[in-house]
């Protein structure tokens, strides 16, 4: 039995032996294997498949095209390992699908020999959870690296569907925070213009994101264009006004002054994700002074026309 090789992102695809394997032209066991397929963990119940795939039929209808589209994937699956229709669990040989008198689940486990794209994805996502990327060993960085390389589009590209909408911009953001990772990383260790790709990758997805403009501001100045680094900020000024309707964030602005002084710190922590009150009120102090002389001028230009109020009425009141 040779291993199945099921593609989610982008493109919906299965292949067995590097070829694509026949029987998956119906949209509908597409989107029944799919669904099974990013929510493997649990079984699901036949009336909650029926409702999902055929919500606006009604239920006698809906069940029996579910009985048909689950007959017509067992037999696309049949010598891949198929599954049993029988109700009696999973047989020893690790079946794919499992289509129970009330349940059906799907079995991807080792012994089913399948492997999934957003499966691979999730488990490089799990690993990384929670860890910064400046601190990422080379053996979890690697795998971080392959697991982004997967990711060829959203899921299921061209799909429109409720739980698919929901399950894409759940994976796509993942997909996002792994390739924030992999730029600190890249920024830890110097490799500056690996970092830039994974930061111009993540503003094609949101350019409004503002920590994404941050690191590639720093990137950029650390890789001796300081030019370019001040034009990223433009860009996100721009993004965010348009984007959002917002001024950038008070450390963007620090980052912007640091560099347009050329303070920036070459050494430490970097200077894009530094949020200390002392470093936010020395980079924003000539700001704070300009206002400050823009009220007193306005003070003294109150101060004297009441002055000059005052000196009228009194000479009013004389005659």
């Amino acid at each position: 039995m040779s291993t199945l090789s099921i593609h989610l992102f982008g493109k919906f695809s299965v292949h067995a032996g590097g070829q694509p394997l026949e029987g998956f032209d119906a949209c509908k066991t597409q989107e029944l294997l799919s669904y099974l397929l990013v929510h493997r963990a649990r079984p699901h119940t036949r009336e909650s498949l029926a409702g999902l795939l055929w919500g606006e039929t009604a239920t006698d209808k809906s069940k029996k095209y579910l009985r048909q589209t689950l007959w017509h994937l067992q037999s696309a699956l049949e010598g891949h390992g198929g599954g049993n229709s029988d109700g009696g669990g999973m047989d020893e040989g690790g079946a794919l699908l499992s289509a129970e008198h009330e349940w059906v689940r799907l079995n991807v486990a080792p012994a089913a020999a399948v492997w999934l794209d957003v499966e691979v994805f999730e488990r490089a996502f799990a690993r990384v959870q929670g860890k910064a990327g400046k601190d990422l060993d080379e053996e979890t960085k690697r795998i971080v690296e392959a697991a982004a390389a997967l990711y060829k589009g959203d899921l299921l590209e061209g799909w429109y569907q409720d739980w698919c909408l929901y399950e894409r911009e759940r994976l796509q953001n993942m997909y996002l925070v792994m390739l924030d990772k992999l730029i600190s990383y890249c920024e830890a260790n110097g490799d500056y213009e690996t970092g830039l790709l994974y930061g111009s990758t993540i503003l094609r997805y949101d350019r409004a994101r503002e920590r994404t403009h941050r690191q590639l501001m720093h990137l950029l100045h650390m890789s001796g264009d300081r030019t370019a680094a001040l034009r990223q900020y433009e860009r996100c000024v721009a993004a965010l006004r348009q984007e959002l309707d917002v001024a950038p964030d008070r450390r963007t602005v620090a980052l912007y002054q640091q560099i347009r002084l050329d303070q920036l710190e070459e050494l430490g922590q970097p200077a894009a994700e530094l949020d200390t009150d002392a470093q936010t009120t020395a980079a924003s102090l000539p700001e704070v002074l300009g206002r400050l002389q823009q009220l007193q001028l306005v003070m003294s230009d109150v101060q004297r026309r009441i002055q000059q109020d005052i000196k009228a009425v009194q000479q009013a009141l004389k005659h």
